[in-house]
């Protein structure tokens, strides 16, 4: 899938032209292929189809060109050979394990990492005999400390959800590989906008595309990025066969999505930062965790890694839960909900939505505290966000927190 015609072009073209073939139609947008099969000009051309020796389409399942061609764009973006899309985020974190690992292997996974992440690997995986550790995404030691002799897997998300905390991309990546593993990075805070795992060492690349791909909280969906070896091999085979496929209708709208990608990321970015900073001052905050902060421990290396912070940040309130939930029922504005990469804000209580399938001992030991709140930045007037956080520090203050 990898197209050395995409290599001379920028970032910003590569958003809107790579991966399109235009049909007989002579169509400027890309069209939906709203088709379950294709008709073969004849029973030596199916044959050949199904065999793999001719290349076309075969079933909508793991064939369809709204579909490759979301593929082909992400993978140019991502700096790919291979992009294999699938119908969710969490979808494309399970089908990367699924294809790559069997029964007695073992992965090495930041404790940081999503919530319904944790629980595929230790409740789901581990049921079919695959193993789980979980270190600390920042202690690079404890990543080289955790590698069995049956580790086949290293997987991280950076900035981490909720907390924000950047993994070194470059320095695990070179652990992995001396020790013959994979690296997986979740990218779905920054995307390829701010940040390429796979130039910075790492082999896999997952998203949740639902998010900052899509940018307007529409449609649900994943992907993953790298070679052709690992991408188009077993984690192919196993979308094939098991059939977690995106829907042409969601490729396309993805595709608008990553049109407008970088614009929308540095507005994010932008609006992030100033509130960040504001709500760093606030009497009723504990701590503001966002890397473009100077006080965010791992500030230097979101710098040195990343083209810009992302638009997701969290704070912990004083008071614990009861104040963190009284500051989110008095915002009116700032959506109450547990997406994120919306055009709209979200907000949300990690504790009790995204992190609250797993035990408490796991959420203490990933820094998911009860007054935390999450904010993901959207691209309304940042005045407008500003003044409706304010609202729910008022009410926290009316606690006497």
């Amino acid at each position: 899938m990898s197209h050395p015609e995409f290599e001379e072009y920028g970032f910003d073209t590569l958003a809107v032209r790579a991966g399109q073939v235009r049909t007989h139609e002579g169509e400027q947008s890309e069209p939906i292929f709203t088709t379950a099969s294709y008709v073969f000009a004849s029973a030596a051309e199916a044959a050949a189809r199904f065999s793999g020796s001719s290349p076309g389409n075969i079933y909508s399942r793991f064939t369809n060109p709204t579909v490759r061609t979301f593929e082909q764009r992400l993978a140019a973006l991502e700096g790919g050979e291979r992009c294999v899309a699938t119908a969710s985020g969490m979808a494309a974190i399970a089908t990367t394990c699924l294809g790559l690992l069997k029964a007695g292997d073992h992965i090495v996974a930041s404790r940081s990492v999503f919530g319904p992440t944790v629980l595929l690997f230790s409740n789901i995986l581990a049921r079919f005999g695959i193993d789980t550790t979980f270190v600390s995404l920042t202690d690079t030691n404890a990543w080289e400390q955790a590698i069995r002799p049956n580790t086949k897997l290293l997987f991280l998300e950076t900035p981490s959800n909720p907390l924000m905390e950047i993994g070194d991309i470059a320095a695990i990546a070179e652990i992995a590989h001396r020790h013959g593993c994979v690296l997986a990075v979740d990218n779905c805070f920054c995307t390829p906008a701010l940040q390429k795992p796979l130039a910075l060492g790492a082999d896999i690349v997952v998203h949740s595309a639902t998010k900052f791909i899509d940018g307007q909280g529409r449609c649900v969906g994943g992907a993953i990025v790298g070679s052709e070896a690992l991408v188009g091999g077993g984690i192919y085979s196993f979308l094939r066969t098991a059939g977690p496929s995106m829907s042409p209708f969601n490729a396309w709208v993805f595709l608008k999505g990553l049109e407008t990608l970088r614009l929308r990321m540095y507005a994010h970015c932008a609006s992030a930062l100033h509130l960040a900073q504001w709500l760093e001052k606030q009497s009723q905050i504990i701590t503001v965790n966002y890397p473009g902060l100077a006080s965010h421990p791992q500030h230097a290396l979101a710098a040195r890694q990343q083209s810009g912070f992302g638009g997701v940040l969290s704070f912990e309130v004083k008071g614990g839960r009861e104040a963190a939930w009284a500051l989110i029922d008095a915002t009116k504005m700032i959506s109450i909900t547990a997406n994120l990469g919306d055009s709209k804000s979200t907000i949300t209580h990690p504790a009790t939505t995204t992190h609250g399938r797993i035990t408490p001992e796991a959420r203490a030991q990933a820094g998911i505290t009860e007054g935390l709140v999450r904010v993901a930045v959207g691209l309304e007037d940042v005045a407008d966000l500003q003044a409706d956080l304010q609202r729910g520090l008022s009410a926290v203050a009316q606690l006497g927190a």
